[in-house]
């Protein structure tokens, strides 16, 4: 190399090391933006119900195809970002985050503001699948670097759980279209910064993309979640029905055997025969998706149910935030104690007791009673997300920690749009069957109601006073039953977790002895120093 490409170079690599803070705020703020996108809506979803005349089963999409798309498109993104340039994909991932915020925000009708809402999740699979290699090539110093991932992991999940309070302070005082306005201009300067501050790198040895993976993977997904929703929505499970979710389930079966014969596929699902592995990706999953779908069931609960205005409903979600964030404090403490297995069992078991004496209550609970739940099951779901996230990636060799990081990271993002999914099928049907018939109501308006009790409110306003008023206390009555059911649900779905976690036998790793107690990101390899996800090849970490 001549002198002059020496200097150049050790210019460029000084300017990069001058700005790196820089560029970690940028990378923090777009991180918050796709976690605050993820539970925004929550608190905005009943004046967006009414004023687009949604189903139920057409909020739940509006709402969930965001976490859906970000999740099927996190590792292909991934990919493509080592091929093409990380610094190109984030920036193309923050444009068409912004453009679809747009494009949400003045959504004329339903299916408008689907296709919107999903291209905010490819936006945001963009950013978030290279950020972490950024960080990587910006602090090679390794405690400048954990600092960095640690400020990075923080920003995503303080996103995602202050996002109803921002939806509800937000249309408080606007309208529900506002919730993604807001992020127009913070998106445009995060852009016009990044765009100058963010070092352009690559892979350059990169893995081979998967197009018709990519393709059978969405498809496989997209499939049995609709027959899912409709199924429960309209208590009918027809031939239409029954048909898409059997092509959906072909083609996430066909897309599986892909992935175990491509010498390099999307996903390592290879990684899922260490039975540790596979469990604790089930946990994470299982809680994350609970934990998600209860921010969303609770804001609407305190809302339709209690009354409450969108900002109330999401300040009284507040404890269940603060406690999470105490779970994954003291997520260590507890692992040292107990080991991550039953650790992560005991705080299964914690969310399971919280939901239960929950649904035991039923309407009749105070806040007083809600709001110690909300702090029992954030504790919980906050150990076991930190505990299990750590379990994906030391139950997997070193070598082989980006693809455990990537499963790990796609783990968060599947079990949040599953989660609603499945759970709000639950409350639809649920409310479908105890929506008691009300005098005097023409069989078309007593189906409309029973669609959600978004509906019931709207077509109660033509009604008469008191058959108005009737009827909106029965959707009322019809919606608690329906959340009741939710929260029945998933304290057995957690409690069944918990029993297969602490009895489940795990099979004894090939490669040497299962380690043992708590090792977070932070624990160094013996020969090189490196924590497990500083020797990840892709630099992905989780997202909880």
């Amino acid at each position: 190399m001549r002198a002059d490409d020496r200097d150049s170079t050790a210019h460029a690599h000084s300017a990069v090391h001058r700005r790196r803070w820089t560029v970690l705020a940028v990378l923090a703020m777009s991180l918050l933006l796709c976690g605050v996108d993820m539970t925004v809506l929550h608190a905005a979803t009943p004046s967006m119900t009414r004023d687009l005349r949604a189903s139920g089963v057409e909020s739940l999409w509006i709402v969930d195809v965001y976490s859906l798309t970000l999740a099927s498109l996190l590792v292909t993104c991934g990919t493509l970002g080592d091929r093409v340039g990380r610094k190109r994909m984030i920036v193309a991932g923050l444009a068409l985050f912004g453009l679809a915020s747009a494009v949400a925000a003045f959504s004329a009708d339903v299916v408008q503001l689907i296709a919107a809402r999903a291209l905010l999740g490819a936006g945001a699979a963009m950013i978030m699948a290279s950020t972490v290699a950024v960080i990587r090539v910006v602090f090679p110093d390794d405690r400048e670097r954990t600092l960095a991932l640690g400020v990075w992991t923080a920003a995503h999940s303080v996103g995602a759980t202050v996002g109803p309070l921002v939806g509800g302070a937000v249309v408080e005082r606007w309208w529900w279209g506002a919730v993604f306005l807001v992020n127009v201009p913070i998106v445009a300067v995060v852009l016009a910064v990044g765009a100058r501050v963010i070092p352009e790198s690559r892979n350059p040895a990169p893995r081979r993309w998967d197009p018709l993976g990519v393709v059978l993977s969405i498809a496989g997904l997209a499939g049995v979640v609709f027959a899912l929703k409709e199924a429960g929505a309209y208590m009918i499970v027809d031939p239409p029905v029954v048909l898409t979710g059997a092509a959906g389930a072909a083609l996430l079966a066909t897309f599986v055997v892909r992935q175990r014969r491509l010498a390099q596929p999307l996903l390592d699902l290879s990684l899922f025969s260490d039975r540790r592995f596979a469990m604790a990706t089930v946990c994470v999953v299982g809680c994350f998706g609970v934990y998600t779908a209860m921010l969303f069931f609770f804001t609407q609960w305190f809302q339709w149910v209690g009354g409450q205005s969108p900002l109330q409903a999401g300040l009284a979600l507040m404890p269940l935030a603060a406690a999470n964030a105490a779970g994954a404090v003291l997520a260590p403490y507890a692992a040292r104690r107990l080991g991550n297995r039953y650790a992560v069992a005991g705080a299964l078991g914690l969310f399971a007791c919280g939901l239960a004496v929950m649904t035991v209550a039923g309407g009749a609970a105070g806040y007083g009673l809600v709001a110690s739940v909300l702090v029992v099951a954030g504790a919980g779901a906050g150990v076991v997300m930190t505990l299990g996230a750590d379990s994906i990636m030391t139950a997997a060799d070193p070598d082989r920690a980006g693809e455990a990081a990537a499963i790990q990271e796609t783990s968060f993002e599947l079990g949040a749009g599953l989660g609603l999914a499945v759970f709000g099928t639950v409350l639809a049907a649920t409310y479908r069957t105890a929506l008691s018939p009300v005098p005097n109501l023409a069989p078309a308006v007593d189906q409309a109601a029973r669609e959600s009790i978004g509906t019931a409110a709207e077509v109660a306003a033509d009604l008469d006073p008191a058959t108005a008023g009737l009827l909106r206390e029965t959707a009322r009555h019809a919606y608690g039953q329906g959340f009741m059911a939710v929260t029945a649900t998933a304290a057995v779905l957690l409690a069944a977790l918990a029993l297969l976690t602490a009895l489940l036998p795990y099979r004894r790793r090939r490669t040497g002895q299962p380690r043992r107690g708590l090792r977070l990101s932070g624990h160094r390899d013996r020969e090189s120093g490196e924590t497990p996800l500083q020797r990840s090849t892709d630099g992905r970490i989780p997202l909880a």
